[in-house]
């Protein structure tokens, strides 16, 4: 039987475990969930890939307290190349319940999309990496590693600071960095960029105390409306991020992302312009991008005729390969400072920094996963960025700075991961197992030549 005929009798077996894995509530936050979920979850993922030859697989404690699932599988031959499988089995919370089609935390199938919190961010990766692992049987002709990690998305930074620590442990020649996804159903891809963050509360204070709007109001210096001028200088007329110190006119060689899939992906409501002056994918990912993501003011409801004293401001910004993180958190600072009107008083706390990440494209493994895709979809595999971050790929490079990284998945637009109404394709995570699949029966021969 070949491959694809193996992987498509598969796919029941893949459904029903990403029905029993997604039912497990594994938000890696105590606050929100119980740990158990996460052990349940962590203790599931064990044992099934110790299942596919993972023998020595074993939960390993991280810095922030959650358990990763390692082990390592041999194919015999020491002299063979060693290939990292990441994924990760911790969950986003499902936000707004009332906002889900379906039950968040049960697999459920709508118009031939599975339904699920996890179904694609990152549980739908683990069902793809265990199907290609059951299709392949004895037959992997490299060795591979393995670390499932239980806290990605809460952002705690468990892995990334395991992984220096135990760097022989998750050694390897290739990364499989099994938590991104195609442009779309049916087209292959792997990320080659990720836009790197600074994080950072402005707070603004103009006055002691609130104050009569009435009889103060007009020479009384607002600290709110200062806010408001300070994060409107952040983007220019045409919604380009315009931070003073960072370039922002790069442009994007790779994929492009249509601007009528965007408004659709996106749900940009109709007469709602787009924001920018390049296209989408200049502007998403090879560009900066600063978003406010929260104001600390009086809200609507139960404000009064007052001028106020004080207000604060969270902001995310989004920089590039090619921008430093030190130097793009001086220069929001720096620009934010210098923005700011009336004299009023203003602090910056940065709370967080991570590099941006880019992706050789010139190795053998890129070479076997160009051939694997074009052969599993049918379709010339192509490249995509990513406007988000994902800080352990930097951490990767820099402890293992000889090995290749790939970035791929089973995510998609449609997917809607950290959403309400995530969902997966069941066919790509079919034709994404067979990928790797062939992926693990060529590698070998394209890091010989």
């Amino acid at each position: 039987m070949d491959l694809r005929a193996r992987v498509t009798e598969l796919m029941p077996r893949a459904r029903s475990e990403l029905a029993e894995v997604v039912a497990m509530r594994s938000v890696a936050d105590p606050r929100q969930f119980p740990p158990e979920e996460c052990t349940r979850a962590a203790q599931w993922v064990l044992e099934k890939y110790a299942e596919v030859g993972f023998a020595d697989a074993r939960l390993a404690e991280t810095p922030d307290g959650s358990s990763a699932v390692v082990g390592s599988r041999s194919c015999g031959d020491p002299d063979a190349p060693t290939v990292l499988l990441y994924a990760h089995y911790d969950v986003q919370p499902p936000v707004d319940e009332a906002s889900w089609r379906t039950p968040p935390f049960e697999l459920t199938e709508v118009d031939g999309r599975w339904y699920g919190r996890g179904a694609a961010d990152c549980k739908g990766n683990i069902l793809m990496q265990l199907t290609a692992l059951r299709a392949l049987g004895d037959d992997v002709p490299v060795n591979l590693k393995l670390v499932v990690e239980g806290s990605e998305e809460q952002g705690t930074g468990g892995l990334e600071e395991f992984v220096p620590q135990h760097a022989d442990l998750l050694r390897a020649d290739a990364i499989l960095v099994c938590d991104t996804g195609n442009a779309a159903v049916g087209r292959p891809a792997v990320t080659v960029t990720l836009r790197g963050m600074v994080n950072a509360v402005v707070t603004v204070e103009a006055l002691a105390t609130e104050l009569h709007s009435g009889m103060f109001g007009g020479p009384a210096p607002d600290a709110l409306a200062a806010l408001i001028t300070m994060l409107a200088s952040l983007r220019d007329g045409s919604g380009d991020t315009t931070v003073r110190g960072v370039e922002g006119t790069q442009s994007w060689t790779g994929q492009p992302y249509p601007a009528e899939q965007f408004r659709q992906d996106a749900g940009v409501l109709d007469g709602v312009a787009l924001l920018g002056s390049g296209t989408v994918a200049d502007t998403l990912w090879a560009r900066p991008a600063a978003t406010v993501l929260g104001i600390d003011c009086p809200p609507v409801v139960g404000s009064a005729a007052a001028v106020n004293p004080r207000a604060a401001a969270r902001i995310n910004f989004r920089i590039p390969p090619g921008v430093a993180p030190d130097a793009a958190r001086e220069a929001l600072v720096d620009h934010l400072r210098a923005a700011a009107p009336w004299g009023v008083h203003v602090k910056v706390d940065v709370e967080a920094t991570g590099a941006p990440f880019r992706a050789a494209v010139d190795g053998p493994a890129y070479t076997a996963m160009t051939s694997a895709m074009q052969d599993a979809y049918g379709v010339p595999m192509t490249t995509l960025g990513q406007g988000g971050s994902i800080p352990l790929c930097n951490v990767f490079a820099d402890t293992y700075p000889a090995a290749e990284i790939v970035l791929m998945g089973v995510e998609e637009p449609l997917a809607l991961i950290h959403a309400p109404n995530e969902s997966v394709a069941p066919d790509e995570i079919a034709r994404l197992a067979h990928t790797l699949a062939l992926f693990l029966t060529r590698y070998r021969g394209a890091a010989r030549t």
